[in-house]
């Protein structure tokens, strides 16, 4: 479950649209209105990007009569953020091992 969620996640954050909305996201709450501001695209684009950005787990929306806000979801980008330092450790630990291997072979 974890592995598909964060395929979803990472899959989400591959545009650039994506993400400049999650980068407004992070400064806070915003309609769709304002997500759509700096982009060159139509709303109906825009909510489905939203869309991909919900399905994956890192954005969430409430709609108030006529306007929808979205929020960011930091747990979402914790379980990323867990991920990618898991995979530094690992990358840390063999480079590490490596050094050593290399010291002994000048020794």
């Amino acid at each position: 479950m974890l592995n598909h969620q964060l395929d979803l996640m990472f899959a989400a954050l591959s545009d650039g649209s994506r993400r400049t909305m999650v980068d407004r996201l992070s400064r806070g709450p915003a309609t769709v209105k304002q997500l759509a501001e700096p982009l060159t695209m139509s709303l109906p684009a825009v909510l489905q990007h939203l869309r991909v950005l919900e399905e994956s787990g890192l954005v969430r929306s409430e709609k108030a009569g006529r306007v929808r806000t979205c929020r960011l979801e930091p747990a979402a980008l914790q379980q990323a953020e867990q991920w990618i330092a898991d995979r530094r450790a690992g990358w840390t630990a063999r480079l590490d091992r490596l050094e050593t291997l290399l010291e002994e072979g000048e020794s």
